[in-house]
């Protein structure tokens, strides 16, 4: 049984940083793409860095550009979601979905499993 479980999320003040972790088991991480959304309050789940197998990064949201990185360790089977100088906009409920391929798409449709999500609130 395929399984993603995040890990990380919590309260910071504006400025501060998290780093989410994307843990899977029942599968290996080394064939798939793997993407970070992230759904904030009243709002639209929203792509946020994917990440393909071969590391290449791609980047969904304009927002985040120079704040966030993603990276990988394939020996862990984990996903890594570097945050830093959040603001409270970026506070959300933060998903990791593994692709049904090695390549990065933010089509439902492409996305194989999703985890359960942690809460990150920004806020002083």
């Amino acid at each position: 049984q395929w399984q993603l479980v995040e890990s990380g999320g919590g309260l910071v003040q504006p400025g501060g940083s998290l780093r989410l972790s994307c843990a899977a088991s029942g599968f290996s991480l080394d064939y798939y793409a793997i993407g970070w959304f992230r759904q904030a309050p009243g709002k639209e789940r929203e792509g946020v860095l994917c990440i393909t197998s071969s590391g290449y990064n791609v980047n969904y949201a304009d927002s985040v550009k120079g704040r966030f990185t993603i990276s990988r360790d394939n020996a862990k089977n984990t996903v890594y979601l570097q945050m830093n100088s959040l603001k409270p906009e970026d506070t959300g409920v933060y998903y990791c979905a593994v692709h049904k391929s090695i390549y990065c798409s933010t089509s439902v449709e492409n996305l194989r499993s999703w985890g359960q999500g942690t809460q990150v609130t920004v806020s002083s």
